[in-house]
């Protein structure tokens, strides 16, 4: 394949909006730039076809999407270790908000990924089920059902104060 110059200004251009946007939907640095690394290989594979659409950028994100996905749907069961690490062994960006995203790391990876193309995306309900493979209800109940741990997360720390 030969190099193409639109395509490596896509990269240069979007590479770290792309790995914010990994970071989102996985909580973990490493993940998300393995996720932007695996969807921008897709997108060489594609670039002639996708180019001529003139959206690159959603059809990588869109795999971004679809590749979280999979990866917790081949995951049968979590690997349980005895002792918990005395720290974080990642912390999460400066510019985000650490309680907030404490309490997204704690739900569910199809719970969070809803949340994060809602509103971290934009993306309207029709377009998250397209994403994510899953009916619209289902995006509606995941989301409903985030936002209310969300919601008694913050109702009970505010009863601690």
């Amino acid at each position: 394949m030969t190099d193409d110059p639109l395509f490596e200004r896509f990269v240069s251009d979007r590479a770290d909006a792309l790995l914010r946007y990994g970071y989102m939907l996985t909580g973990n640095p490493h993940d998300a730039a393995d996720l932007v690394q695996e969807a921008l290989v897709r997108l060489r594979g594609s670039w002639p076809r996708v180019k001529r659409k003139h959206d690159p950028e959603s059809y990588v994100r869109t795999s971004m999407a679809r590749l979280h996905i999979g990866a917790w749907r081949r995951r049968q069961r979590e690997v349980l270790i005895g002792d918990p690490p005395d720290r974080r062994a990642v912390e999460p960006p400066e510019r985000h908000d650490d309680e907030l995203w404490a309490e997204l790391a704690k739900l569910p990876r199809r719970q969070r990924a809803v949340i994060v193309l809602r509103y971290y995306e934009d993306r309207s309900d029709l377009e998250i089920s397209a994403i994510l493979g899953v009916s619209r209800g289902t995006v509606r109940s995941q989301a409903s059902r985030a936002l209310d741990k969300l919601r008694s997360s913050v109702h009970l720390a505010e009863s601690l104060l």
